[in-house]
């Protein structure tokens, strides 16, 4: 059930950085709930894989690498959904930040309340 509450919590995460930012584009909610679904899975599967290949990158920028490979997997994530269109790098990478912080905020709202 915690795998329901986070894809929802997810979807509403990227829909709200819709809202906010100009270089994100959903047509509509089966995307938002697709999208939400495919941040999920190129997160779980692909950005371990990423993370691992680019080290060497990630470890002489201190870290900030990481930036660059989330928004990577935010552009990612667009590819594999119709209706969820990035425009921009500017997009994907403000876009994994929003999402991301948005969705840390509501899980630890919603597994407070638990």
């Amino acid at each position: 059930m915690n795998w329901i509450l986070s894809f929802l919590l997810n979807a509403l995460a990227v829909v709200l950085a819709d809202r906010l930012i100009d270089g994100i584009y959903i047509s509509g909610i089966l995307p938002a709930f697709m999208a939400g679904a495919a941040l999920g899975i190129v997160n779980t599967f692909l950005r371990p894989v990423l993370v691992l290949l680019t080290l060497p990158f990630s470890m002489l920028s201190l870290g900030l690498f990481i930036f660059i490979i989330n928004a990577l997997t935010f552009t990612i994530a667009s590819w594999l959904v119709p209706g969820f269109d990035v425009l921009s790098f500017g997009g994907a990478f403000w876009g994994a930040i929003i999402t991301g912080v948005i969705s840390w905020l509501l899980n630890l709202i919603f597994r407070e309340s638990r």
